[in-house]
């Protein structure tokens, strides 16, 4: 008897223990690594040149709660334009957390047409910098999100991902399992969100969806291994 309370007695107190560890680290304040601002990705990525978007509505800016973000347009010689959204969050912890474009897009009056998921082959660097100035990892594969829409005459085809801690997840639930993970193991729940926007347009009577894929999918690849230097890992 003596043994089995002594038992539960040792069991309790390390479960107390535990929990007090985790609430503890999870009351500090979250040491998020440096990285450089969204500001300084380069307007020019070949062959594509950049140009600021307008700005986001100060309202739209506090229903996002992001830290840091960017809103701009690339264009390509004779191409059409390209928009990119990448929004970056230092903390969910205060019921800031990123917004699905699942959501965004219909709140905004844009009509699902199709979604899925797509496969684009990328060049990591060693270091998260760009491909050419340190020793390069091996190609490795991202999935991100497929998302057609419609608005009006328009339609538009957008690729989309949640990158967090060198991760790239497609899943809006897997996103979320890694926060509550990284959060426990880390004290960390930073991430952001990255978005891509190409115009389908149609040519001979015929979709080029296809082509604003493989345009959407070239830029993917050339950003991709940017992001490292504005994204911690």
């Amino acid at each position: 008897m003596i043994t089995s309370q002594t038992t539960r007695a040792f069991v309790l107190s390390g479960c107390l223990l535990v929990s007090a560890g985790y609430l503890a680290q999870a009351t500090n304040y979250e040491q998020v690594p440096i990285r450089a601002p969204l500001a300084e990705l380069p307007m020019q990525l070949a062959p594509w040149q950049g140009a600021r978007a307008e700005d986001l509505d100060k309202d739209v800016l506090a229903v996002l709660g992001v830290d840091d973000y960017i809103n701009r347009v690339y264009r390509a010689q004779a191409g059409a334009p390209l928009g990119l959204y990448i929004g970056y969050y230092k903390s969910q912890r205060e019921g800031e957390s990123m917004h699905s474009p699942l959501n965004c897009l219909p709140g905004a009056g844009w009509i699902p047409m199709s979604s899925g998921r797509l496969a684009i082959p990328v060049q990591l660097s060693a270091s998260g910098s760009a491909v050419g100035s340190s020793p390069q990892t091996p190609p490795s594969t991202i999935e991100v999100n497929r998302y057609v829409v419609q608005k009006g005459g328009e339609t538009m085809l957008v690729l989309y991902w949640y990158q967090s801690h060198g991760r790239v997840i497609a899943s809006e639930y897997w996103g979320k399992i890694y926060m509550v993970l990284d959060a426990i193991r880390t004290n960390r729940t930073d991430a952001a969100l990255v978005r891509v926007i190409v115009p389908v347009t149609n040519t001979g009577g015929g979709s080029s969806e296809q082509q604003a894929e493989r345009v959407a999918s070239d830029f993917v690849r050339t950003i991709f291994p940017l992001l490292g230097q504005h994204l911690p890992a």
